[in-house]
């Protein structure tokens, strides 16, 4: 049996937030904005990996996505309407800096500064995001992540981002979720550049490490002192499936690739001795060089958490498979070193993602963190889920199942809050429904319906409630 999670039960009373925390939604470049050639924007590695016949499904692009780049007034004025306090997006490296090299592009910088002139006109807060998995096509034709110069094109571009935008953007993410970048992208290849070589994985993680340790340092090197940096990580709250002492070293072992792999770089200035130890027979990490760790362990505003389901893991005993892992199917894994580690499908409900929803994890991933990292303060920078939503007949989208899913893991936020773990906002998402990577068009995260044939955006019944949310700061009950 997987072992007890601790409980995190529905509210049966309202619960009130402080009252400066922090309420916003977010997105990514890739998957809202379209315009793939315009601008002077250049292919990245998922226009590349997404025009490649069965990498995505239904063979869809993010050519066009929901169209932000031309309907970004009517999407702010539908945060506004929702009263966000803050948006969290990225920037399109290759609608910055095309060829991943060189000057800005200021048509690309303008629609950026055009976009957070209307946030902040708005009253709602800027939060940029660097890097969401759109590396420019031509740094992968050099390498890609595998490869150190990548780390230092991607310091170039966070300076060139910092000087346009940073007397307007206050809060700066580096990476998201590079465990994705580096493990599905060069790991198992389900998601871009779709290479599947374990030493590339680990190279890649080594060198988003670095990416973002350069980048933190080229962005307090540009911004104004009052400026907050930060990386968001999809921390996985990994359990085991039986109470055994193997089970136990299989939650170590994908702990370490999971999550320590990034958070001892930078936030403790070491890799774990354990992950080196695990994966010394597919490398001996010299491409680590001398300062490297110095460099990414640089001083955090915040930590930015992503959390969506739990991670169930087991000794391999022939019942699991690595596709259990909720990231996608390939015969190729994306846990370089730990091929006798099988996992599971946790119990209980699912979303259309097929992820079992389980708030208590989120509890007990925010204690962790806290007990792991004292005085670093957090903030939920993505939670949320697809159901296979519809508009009625009357325009109207009812989504129950999402507001049941954000009501619950809220109250897990808020009863963390409560034991003293610093929590300080908190981003649903997605905002809009949009290209869920290798799912193309399949999977709706959004809290506003899009119809892609027409872009018409309806508010489903989860934004509504998650706007009187934000406005109140109280989780009404069950």
């Amino acid at each position: 049996m997987v072992s007890a999670p601790s409980s995190a039960p529905r509210p049966d009373s309202a619960l009130v937030f402080p009252q400066d925390f922090l309420w916003g939604s977010a997105t990514a470049s890739y998957q809202i904005e379209g315009a793939a050639a315009e601008d002077g924007r250049t292919p990245s590695i998922w226009d590349t990996f997404s025009r490649t016949p069965g990498r995505v499904r239904n063979g869809d692009t993010g050519d066009i996505a929901t169209d932000h780049y031309h309907r970004w007034r009517e999407d702010v004025a539908l945060m506004a309407e929702l009263g966000l306090g803050a948006y969290r997006f990225s920037l399109a490296w290759t609608r910055i800096q095309p060829t991943g090299r060189g000057p800005a592009v200021q048509r690309g910088l303008d629609f950026y500064r055009q976009l957070v002139d209307e946030l902040l006109e708005k009253g709602i807060q800027p939060v940029a995001t660097l890097y969401h998995w759109d590396l420019p096509q031509e740094l992968e034709d050099a390498g890609g992540w595998p490869e150190r110069s990548t780390a230092e094109r991607f310091a170039e571009y966070a300076a060139l981002a910092a000087d346009a935008l940073g007397d307007r953007v206050k809060t700066w993410t580096t990476l998201n979720e590079p465990w994705c970048s580096a493990f599905l992208g060069y790991g198992s290849g389900v998601h871009a550049p779709g290479r599947t070589d374990p030493v590339a994985a680990l190279r890649a993680a080594h060198h988003l490490n670095l990416g973002h340790g350069l980048a933190v340092e080229a962005l307090r090197g540009a911004l104004p002192s009052d400026a907050r940096c930060s990386v968001t990580l999809n921390i996985h709250h990994v359990r085991a499936l039986t109470g055994s002492d193997a089970d136990a070293d299989a939650v170590r072992r994908i702990d370490a690739l999971a999550n320590r792999v990034f958070t001892g770089p930078m936030l403790q200035g070491a890799y774990p001795e354990d992950l080196l130890k695990d994966t010394a027979a597919l490398t001996d990490w010299s491409f680590v060089r001398d300062g490297d760790l110095a460099r990414i362990n640089q001083p955090l505003d915040f930590l930015g958490v992503n959390y969506y389901t739990p991670t169930v893991v087991s000794a391999a005993d022939g019942t699991g498979t690595h596709t259990a892992d909720g990231h996608g199917n390939s015969p190729y894994s994306p846990w370089p070193g730990a091929d006798d580690v099988a996992f599971h499908q946790p119990p209980g409900e699912r979303t259309a993602m097929g992820w079992a929803i389980d708030a208590s994890g989120l509890y007990d991933l925010l204690h962790r963190l806290a007990a792991d990292f004292p005085g670093t303060p957090m903030v939920i920078t993505e939670n949320g889920a697809a159901f296979d939503d519809y508009a009625d007949p009357d325009g109207r989208v009812n989504d129950p199942a999402r507001i049941a899913y954000v009501r619950d893991h809220l109250a897990a936020v808020h009863r963390a809050i409560g034991d003293g773990v610093d929590v300080r906002g908190y981003f649903l998402w997605s905002l809009l429904d949009n290209f869920e990577w290798s799912h193309g068009y399949s999977k709706r995260f959004g809290a506003v319906y899009v119809d892609y044939p027409t872009g018409r955006r309806i508010p489903k019944a989860s934004a509504r409630w998650y706007a009187e949310v934000a406005r109140t700061g109280v989780l009404p009950g069950a």
